[in-house]
């Protein structure tokens, strides 16, 4: 129960002790209006209690084994980590325990759960973790609350709008699901059940679309906000602008992997924005003819480009101050690699 109303109540209910009504005359007075007031306190608590006005809401310390995540929450389960959550974990520790109780609900027909999580979910990882890393009798607080799943949805999504490190792109996923399951997909509805401007809930969903090949160009999906995310969107309405797109988008994400494998700095969000928003005129030669294959460094800047492909050979443009030698040597392999792919390998 939350505190005011824990304090409410007891208030209201709690006999008054101490009292000698035979005293004096005035005390015997005092004690009769306690007396009433008490007894009117008791009967209209209890009324509100029963008639739904005031709810008692029960917290448990619980297990985080037994508690399973709602697929409904925006939030990527997957994608947290000790280091996204280290500044509550630190906290927790910090407090002996967790101090804000999650939201669950009960579930039945699952033996592996009792409970599921509906708005809480850090705070399930980072319990869980703490579990598993020195801190075994850490307890998941959670309170229980009785929700149907658009409740549920509303609920998780009016936490996730006070949470910085929600990204866009997992909200705006996590609307498109909720637009069909939850709203026949009916956008409008949908935004006044949420209280959310059309506009604004129309360009989150445009956002939801987006390919996967195209988030995977970003070093990370919580680098994709809704106002770089729209753009693309919106220049994936063109058909050959999706196709470029989708390709460039492609080549960035190998170039991405082999940043992390070196162990190098990936490449800057704004840059991978730069590049699928040119994606179109990078696809194209000097001569307007198609271009199969650019290697670029982290700024975006090119550093190798493939002018033809056929039967005698490939004919490579090295772009001046672009790399040092190391660069070009590493462009060289990953544009041979990218032929062996596409079946334009120097082996005929």
């Amino acid at each position: 129960m939350a505190r005011k109303q824990s304090d409410y109540l007891a208030a209201l209910l709690a006999e008054e002790e101490g009292d000698d009504p035979s005293t004096t005359p005035v005390r015997e007075a005092q004690a009769d209006r306690v007396r009433t007031t008490t007894l009117l306190g008791r009967e209209s608590a209890l009324a509100r209690v029963a008639s739904g006005e005031v709810r008692q809401v029960t917290q448990l310390l619980l297990d985080p084994a037994r508690v399973r995540v709602w697929p409904g929450n925006a939030r990527n389960y997957d994608l947290l980590t000790e280091e996204h959550c280290r500044e509550l974990i630190d906290s927790i520790i910090a407090e002996g325990g967790q101090k804000v109780p999650a939201v669950v609900r009960r579930i039945e027909g699952d033996p592996d759960h009792d409970y599921e999580v509906i708005a809480g979910t850090r705070r399930h990882w980072s319990i869980s973790w703490l579990r598993a890393n020195s801190y075994p009798d850490m307890l998941f607080v959670a309170q229980v609350a009785h929700l149907d799943d658009e409740a549920a949805f509303r609920l998780a999504d009016l936490e996730n709008r006070a949470r910085a490190d929600v990204s866009d792109l997992e909200r705006a996923r996590n609307y498109l699901s909720a637009l069909s399951t939850h709203y026949g997909n009916h956008q409008t509805r949908m935004a006044e059940r949420l209280k959310l401007s059309k506009g604004w809930l129309s360009k989150m969903l445009k956002v939801a679309a987006l390919p996967d090949v195209v988030i995977a160009a970003f070093a990370s999906p919580y680098e994709v906000q809704l106002k770089p995310g729209y753009a693309l969107a919106q220049a994936m309405q063109d058909p050959s602008e999706a196709s470029a797109i989708t390709g460039v988008a492609a080549v960035i994400a190998r170039e991405q992997a082999a940043l992390k494998e070196d162990g190098k700095p990936a490449i800057p969000a704004a840059d991978v924005l730069r590049r699928l928003l040119n994606a179109s005129k990078m696809m194209r030669g000097e001569d307007g003819g198609p271009e199969p294959y650019r290697y670029h460094n982290r700024y975006g800047r090119p550093v190798l480009s493939i002018q033809s492909v056929n039967r005698q050979g490939v004919t490579v443009r090295l772009h001046a101050d672009a790399a040092d030698t190391e660069g070009y040597v590493e462009a060289l392999r990953r544009m041979l690699a990218h032929l062996e792919e596409t079946g334009q390998g120097m082996k005929r």
